[in-house]
């Protein structure tokens, strides 16, 4: 079995990961493009962890400028097994206060113009998205919420808008009929990516703001989304060191099956494959690669 190695995406407000030890920055290359930033890697407690700043340091890239394929590749190639993405976002439930964490274990994508697979014209694949979320590791993140005594909420739904600008008021009501829980910028393609690139993926989702449906809520600003994002992060740092700590060694089968999504996905004949489009697929399809 593979060893695991725990990958983190930081959203909005977490831009480091207090507890990394024995940490070194690498700034790995990607076909796909630009990542956000360089990766930190390091250990907590035994499990080797790699941080990556979604955002970059700085805040520099906004949801529509990440370059979400580049972000998985080279987690990837630094050897990741599961993503724990920690992502801001609005509450469409009264109950799904600012600073709780829900951990989603559905996807809505509303996002456009984003390159949403790494896979396309002389490689194409179809991989499920019937359960996005790796249950073990969501488990896992639960526990580990618990243990630290941090509010949490198992299941919901998360529905990934383009952005930048936050809900109109009519948006933010339909979702919120629709029966969606959370909604950010950042989770789409993120997940499929991570997905196709056999990678258990997991969102951790610290609620800000009620986005604009509350009646007895404002309008969504940054100022408060943000006073909001910098308290869930210490929150969060405590959940993911709890997390990589109770993390077994070895990487364990995925029940949602991310560890072998590319099973029986790929659809082109390996005559027929694009040899420019392979070899940028070198890290994502390594497996099956190596299988063939």
């Amino acid at each position: 079995m593979a060893k695991a190695v725990l990958g983190v995406i930081g959203g909005s407000g977490v831009y480091d990961l207090p507890g990394l030890e024995d940490v070194r920055e690498e700034r790995v290359t990607s076909p796909w493009g630009e990542p956000s930033d360089a990766l930190r890697i390091g250990r907590i407690g035994q499990t080797p962890v790699v941080f990556l700043a979604r955002h970059g340091r700085g805040h520099r890239l906004s949801p529509s400028g990440i370059d979400y394929r580049a972000n998985i590749d080279v987690l990837k190639r630094a050897g990741v097994t599961d993503i724990v993405a920690l992502s801001a976002c609005g509450s469409f439930r009264q109950e799904l206060y600012p600073g709780l964490f829900v951990l989603v274990d559905q996807f809505v994508d509303r996002t456009v113009g984003r390159a949403s697979s790494f896979f396309g014209n002389g490689c194409v694949a179809h991989v499920s998205m019937a359960h996005p979320v790796g249950p073990g590791l969501q488990a896992r993140i639960q526990a580990a919420a618990e243990a630290e005594e941090i509010a949490v909420r198992k299941g919901g739904t998360y529905v990934c808008m383009e952005g930048p600008q936050f809900s109109s008021y009519a948006e933010s009501l339909t979702y919120k009929a629709q029966g969606y829980d959370v909604i950010g910028m950042t989770n789409m393609p993120e997940a499929k990516l991570a997905r196709e690139a056999e990678i258990t993926y997991a969102t951790i989702a610290m609620v800000t703001d009620f986005d604009c449906w509350h009646p007895e809520h404002g309008a969504v600003d940054v100022a408060s989304v943000v006073a909001v994002a910098r308290a869930n992060a210490a929150k969060a740092a405590r959940l993911v060191s709890r997390l990589a700590r109770d993390l077994p060694a070895e990487r364990e089968p995925c029940p949602a099956g991310s560890d072998r999504a590319l099973d029986g996905a790929i659809m082109t004949a390996p005559t027929h494959r694009d040899p420019a489009l392979m070899a940028k697929l070198d890290a994502v399809c390594a497996r099956v690669l190596a299988e063939a």
